[in-house]
């Protein structure tokens, strides 16, 4: 098990980022602009850039020192990588109950693609199917029933940086974690409309965004979910966030959606759906990608590939938005948060602030819909002046509660541990 006391350490002692999946940000920005693609630059700076063709090669734009570690239309992330794009959102950001497009975290694992044009997208259903399909988004809008779900998108590696030994990969705190409001149509009613043959076991994604390697045969991701899966009802192709299109960053002009499950399966820029008859094979479906040991392995040990199994439903989880961690309080706050917990719902949610020696049930609000987290929110009280951690502990609707340490895995994934917030009261 690996203690809060140890986890807490590795935050300034990051893993290397694995060279395949992620370009460190402090590698330095004229390498990145050598070789990222338009769309992100333009992204970083704002706006659209009418003489990118007279740049010379490796220049640094000027409004870099002012936009240094921020994307635009987003705010207040934090960029851990800028080859691909990866950015987290502090948890006091996340205390809306609908996650604004602003403070989304964004994961990508290739270059977004330059022609995100919505009128000439197309979304193609194949495989094994009776019909396949070629789909605009005009399409899909009046063809099929058009719904708005609060969903929650959580990175499977949510919560590495606490791993330690550390585990190699983006090292995410608390928040590549969000729940927004999405519009689009269900998959299971597209797949439907395609007519899903009796072998098929599994889909398989694509999308637009390119190689890393530039390699045009390359790509960066791809994976599916179980036929089963993907046939529920809270699974979307979305096309608006927010009740606006999508960000550039979060998939726009189209993205599937998949609550509860890694985000990883939801994939962004999606241009194809492919229907197998065995479990997707793509990019980061395979070897240790998205998956954990079979078995409970010591720190550091060296786990062999075939023992790894895939990664599914995601574990139960909270996190507490008021107040920020090292906030300067009075002797009273309030304290709020959120919970959620894969296909399940969360039915008790617990807060401490004697170290989780006594504990506090708070109020909770039910799901506005499945997929959606739970809002909490509390008063508390502190007995006199000090520093106090604020601990949360979800309980889900199968008795699964989040623990105070969990077991280390090669890969960093799947960090559930309670989450904690310090303060001063005066």
């Amino acid at each position: 098990m690996t203690r809060i006391a140890e986890t807490t350490r590795a935050h300034s002692e990051a893993a290397p980022v694995d060279e395949e999946s992620a370009g460190v940000v402090h590698s330095g920005r004229r390498n990145f602009l050598k070789n990222t693609g338009l769309a992100t630059m333009a992204a970083m700076v704002g706006a659209s850039i009418p003489f990118h063709r007279n740049m010379p090669a490796g220049l640094l734009p000027a409004a870099f020192a002012q936009v240094t570690d921020a994307l635009a239309g987003k705010d207040g992330l934090t960029l851990l990588n800028d080859r691909p794009v990866n950015a987290e959102t502090p948890a006091e950001l996340l205390d809306d109950a609908v996650t604004p497009t602003s403070r989304h975290f964004i994961r990508n694992n290739g270059i977004p693609p330059e022609d995100v044009d919505p009128e000439s997208w197309t979304l193609t259903i194949d495989g094994f199917v009776d019909n396949k399909l070629e789909l605009s988004i005009a399409d899909l809008r009046e063809q099929f029933e058009v719904v708005t779900l609060q969903l929650t998108l959580e990175c499977g590696g949510n919560g590495r940086s606490a791993f330690n030994p550390p585990a190699k990969g983006n090292q995410w705190t608390h928040g590549a974690v969000a729940c927004s409001e999405w519009t689009g149509v269900r998959l299971k009613d597209v797949l439907k409309k395609a007519g899903v043959q009796s072998n098929v076991v599994y889909t398989a994604h694509y999308g637009a965004d390119g190689h890393l390697s530039g390699n045009p045969d390359k790509l960066p991701i791809s994976r599916g979910l179980p036929i089963d899966k993907a046939m529920t009802d809270n699974i979307l192709i979305a096309f608006e966030m927010n009740g606006e299109a999508l960000h550039p960053m979060n998939g726009a002009p189209l993205r599937l959606v998949v609550p509860g499950w890694p985000a990883s399966t939801a994939q962004k820029w999606l241009t194809r759906i492919e229907l197998r008859d065995q479990m997707h094979d793509g990019p980061k479906m395979t070897g240790t990608s998205y998956r954990v040991p079979a078995y409970p392995v010591a720190p550091g040990q060296d786990v062999p590939e075939e023992d790894f199994v895939i990664i599914e439903r995601m574990p139960v989880k909270s996190l507490v938005t008021f107040p920020a961690n090292g906030s300067d309080i009075g002797m009273e706050t309030d304290v709020r948060g959120h919970a959620w917990s894969g296909d399940r719902s969360i039915s008790k949610l617990d807060i401490s602030i004697d170290f989780g020696t006594t504990w506090q049930t708070v109020e909770l609000d039910a799901p506005v819909n499945d997929g959606a987290w739970q809002n909490w929110r509390t008063k508390v009280k502190f007995p006199q002046a000090g520093y106090y951690e604020i601990w949360a502990r979800a309980t889900d609707s199968e008795g699964d509660m989040q623990p105070f340490a969990i077991a280390w895995n090669p890969k960093g994934y799947l960090n559930n541990t309670m989450h904690r917030v310090g303060v001063r009261a005066s």
